[in-house]
């Protein structure tokens, strides 16, 4: 005993000892956090992330910059004292649990007897605690977020512009919907993606462009398979057959157990969007808690995702980590094989040794899990005590106001308003009318703070983004880690025996015949591009939050199967294909 006691404590050391020799890089942010300032050289903070402070219900910029600081101040030191200490809500209301709100939809709410509270930060502690497995958080790190005046912003916005008012074209329709040709092309003659080469950009920036676009590779991932068959990955529709084999892929039932879960969502209200007015864009600024007040379908109440309104409906209310618990089990159910590299793949009479606490199903169902939380500690320090990266609905915030001929204290909108153009924001305008006039929650009591248009980014939820920074995103990196685990332990090159699509209307699942069969590894990166860029179609991440964010997650994951590694007897390997192409041995 006194030497297995010894032989653990040296496993820890050199787990400890692995994870203390990795480098920890320098963590650099965009430089913009103190670069705008108003006319009483006052920072502004126009590009970073001020949702919950005070903000001007005229201006949409937070009323006091000490405000700002106090929120940094409690971010860096992880005291409570100071997070209690940040005034948080609308001018002169910290401390209110329900404020006076001046959007419709919280007036509505509040004459239904559902008072809204104001809405706390979330987790912005999480970059300061320490971990005993995997990287610190303080370990890994992303690369400068897009500038505001930057060419990559415009084309960020163009896209999520576009996301927005394609929410309820089906996936099925992608091919020959003239809307999506229309936003094909407004991305492609973006400098950005036209003519790069003119651009003075960074190592990190080159590494995020994309070619042009074509139906088959808009809105998509940009790793392997992104691009091939279906938009949405098998993973998120297919099911297996469940105990006695009574169902068919195409059911969409995964076996939990003796138990099922249904691959079929919510089906919220179609066309419907929030935040088109400025008055419930600046309840949301001032922390409004509007969670739960968007509204659904009852017949039917659930489908196939079949729209990108669909696929965010899922990524609003998923467990972070569900997809890729589902995509493990049906991976187990179809038998694909494990990574050559890991033990007990003979057959019994040979091994006389099965896979379960090590190298089972046990195994790799939990460590899928596992590193969803580490991935989440490193994104929030990224996310809160580096970038503070403000998000797409904010951007929005300032592009109406700078379109409405409003535009003191946001000059540097001037690239990204030319670059958006008339046409694209005529059209947002005209989507938001149409709210406006559709939707009586949507209406505001003060004609929108007196502009004649609304040129705000419609948003899929009514709470509009969550309570804390757009860089990096918490579901891209944990698709980044989990995704990476199931890639480690499983054959990648399996070929799938199906592809589907759902119908247009989302009632069932249909064939698509493709000219070579899907692979495991495709539709794993399939699976993380959607449910990360699930949360572009929201409104509430940029394409850049889902890259580097991927990329965070791929890092959490490595180091923790690497650390792992050591803690077993068996002389094992595990090869692991990268988002970016590459291969290690693990």
């Amino acid at each position: 005993m006194n030497n297995r006691r010894i032989r653990a404590l040296i496993t820890r050391i050199n787990a400890a000892q692995t994870a203390f020799f990795r480098q920890h890089p320098p963590h650099i942010d965009n430089q913009e956090e103190f670069r705008y300032r108003d006319g009483d050289n006052r920072p502004t903070h126009i590009a970073n992330f001020t949702k919950g402070l005070p903000h001007d219900v005229n201006t949409g910029i937070i009323v006091d910059p000490q405000d700002y600081q106090q929120f940094v101040r409690g971010v860096n030191s992880g005291d409570v004292r100071d997070f209690k200490a940040t005034p948080l809500g609308p001018p002169e209301q910290d401390g209110v649990e329900f404020p006076e709100w001046r959007a419709q939809i919280a007036q509505e709410s509040k004459k239904n007897g559902q008072d809204i509270s104001v809405r706390a930060w979330e987790s912005q502690g999480a970059g300061l605690t320490f971990d005993l497995e995997g990287p610190d958080a303080q370990a890994v790190t992303m690369p400068p977020a897009p500038t505001l005046d930057s060419q990559e912003l415009v084309t960020e916005m163009i896209e999520i512009y576009s996301m927005a008012l394609l929410r309820d074209v089906p996936f099925a329709e992608f091919e020959t919907s003239p809307k999506v040709q229309t936003a094909i092309e407004r991305l492609n003659n973006s400098p950005w993606i036209k003519s790069p080469n003119s651009l003075n950009l960074s190592p990190a920036e080159k590494k995020r462009l994309r070619k042009p676009f074509t139906p088959q590779t808009v809105f998509r991932g940009i790793n392997k398979g992104d691009d091939v068959g279906s938009y949405l990955s098998q993973f998120l529709l297919v099911g297996n057959r469940g105990l006695g084999n009574i169902h068919n892929f195409e059911d969409g039932f995964i076996e939990y157990g003796s138990i099922r879960v249904n691959q079929r969502v919510r089906f919220a209200q179609p066309y419907k969007d929030y935040l088109t007015t400025w008055e419930a864009w600046i309840d949301a600024q001032n922390g409004a808690d509007l969670r739960g007040l968007e509204t659904y379908c009852d017949n039917p109440a659930y489908r196939f995702m079949a729209t990108p309104r669909d696929l965010a409906t899922y990524v609003h209310y998923d467990a972070l980590y569900e997809a890729y618990l589902n995509a493990c089990l049906t991976m187990l159910a179809l038998g694909v094989k494990f990574d050559k590299g890991i033990p007990f793949q003979d057959k019994d009479f040979r091994d006389k040794q099965q896979g379960f606490a090590q190298f089972g199903g046990p195994h790799i169902l939990s460590l899928v899990t596992e590193v969803a939380t580490r991935a989440l500690k490193a994104v929030r320090f990224q996310k809160f005590n580096v970038h503070r990266r403000l998000r797409p609905e904010v951007v929005g915030g300032w592009v109406n106001r700078f379109s409405n001929n409003d535009r003191q204290n946001l000059e540097v909108i001037q690239t990204l308003a030319d670059g958006l153009g008339s046409e694209l924001l005529n059209e947002v305008a005209a989507h938001n009318a149409q709210q406006k006039d559709k939707f009586s929650d949507d209406r505001g009591k003060d004609n929108d703070n007196g502009y004649e248009n609304s040129f705000l980014l419609p948003m899929a939820f009514p709470e509009g983004s969550p309570m804390h920074p757009a860089y990096g995103a918490g579901h891209a990196t944990v698709a980044g880690a989990c995704v990476t685990i199931l890639k480690a332990f499983f054959n990648t090159d399996v070929e799938l025996p199906f592809c589907y699509e759902p119908k247009t209307d989302g009632s069932g699942l249909q064939k698509v015949f493709l000219a070579k069969p899907l692979t495991v590894e495709g539709e794993l990166n399939k699976l993380a591009a959607n449910i990360s860029i699930g949360r572009n179609w929201a409104g509430v991440h940029y394409f850049t939050d889902y890259i580097e964010s991927l990329r965070l997650g791929e890092q959490v994951a490595i180091a923790i199967l690497q650390e792992q590694k050591l803690t077993y007897g068996e002389d094992f390997f595990m090869t692991l294909k990268l988002f970016d192409g590459g291969t290690i041995r693990i």
